[in-house]
């Protein structure tokens, strides 16, 4: 067992907000997916570690940088997914981009505006969607439509999360200057209840957030493999939901994540939606997506 798996939190794929290789993926693609994902649970764990220092999480990062570039074989999650990448042809730059932002973790405990949150997630959440389109052999005309919905999906956690980020880590991913608008500071997020001007700091994010939102919509019609389209869709639905319940509920003290008796309906509301996009023309689907 390598150091960074002696710090793992023991979540798993299942554990997700959202769906990762589930049962709709294709049985050849899941291996690579899971494979990536171990690699950046590990990665994620390590960063995320409560009492671990700094300059541990930053050795134990590099060690998995260099085992997924194939200059060490110190990491068992970097040579594992190194195989993957080499049997499939995929780049390890997704995953590499991936440490970039978990250093960051380590090394910044704060973001001035909506654009330095938005770089971020060009490493921390953009880099998942690109590799599973890679994996899937789509087309890189979906990185857009992929790259908004997995900011979204970012800022959805970073929301729901808020709380237990500061309190843990004095992590805050909240901008700055949104906070300030509302004469607010980030230890305003270590009391038991939100305050109304914090709740009105979560609503305005989240009315962003919607704006990556509709930006993605189009996506989950715009890819060919039908499996990967509908499991796209039931994400694009389950963050349409959470990014509304973030509107009106307070992170601090509600309950943000769903409930298992909530998820059929969604379920069946994501798939009345996917194949809806699917009988429509593919003419009508291409205008929707250039607009």
């Amino acid at each position: 067992m390598s150091n960074a798996a002696a710090l793992s939190s023991g979540k798993g794929h299942h554990d997700e907000n959202f769906p990762v290789a589930s049962v709709l993926i294709s049985p050849r693609h899941r291996p690579a997916i899971l494979a990536f994902y171990r690699f950046v649970r590990t990665a994620d764990d390590v960063a995320d570690h409560a009492t671990a220092s700094p300059d541990e999480k930053l050795r134990l990062l590099e060690d998995m940088h260099l085992s997924l570039m194939g200059a060490s074989d110190a990491s068992p999650e970097g040579v594992a997914l190194r195989k993957v990448l080499a049997e499939r042809g995929l780049s390890p730059d997704h995953a590499a981009d991936l440490l970039e932002a978990f250093r960051r973790d380590v090394t910044k405990l704060r973001y001035t505006d909506w654009d330095d949150l938005m770089d971020y997630c060009r490493y921390s959440a953009m880099p998942v969607g690109r590799y599973v389109l890679d994996v899937h052999g789509e087309s890189r005309d979906a990185w857009p439509l992929s790259d908004a919905l997995c900011a979204a999906l970012q800022v959805i956690n970073h929301l729901q999360d808020c709380a237990k980020d500061y309190r843990a880590l004095d992590r805050v991913y909240i901008p700055l200057d949104t906070m300030n608008a509302f004469g607010l500071m980030p230890e305003a997020l270590g009391a038991a209840k939100g305050s109304p001007a914090l709740c009105s700091v979560i609503a305005a994010l989240a009315r962003r957030n919607a704006e990556l939102l509709s930006q993605s919509a189009p996506f989950a019609a715009h890819i060919r493999d039908a499996r990967l389209g509908l499991e796209v869709s039931i994400i694009q639905t389950l963050a349409e939901d959470l990014n509304r319940r973030l509107l009106v509920r307070d992170p601090l003290s509600e309950r943000v994540h769903h409930r298992g008796t909530e998820l059929p309906r969604l379920l069946l509301a994501a798939f009345t939606r996917f194949l809806g996009t699917r009988l429509r023309p593919k003419k009508a689907v291409a205008e929707n997506t250039r607009r």
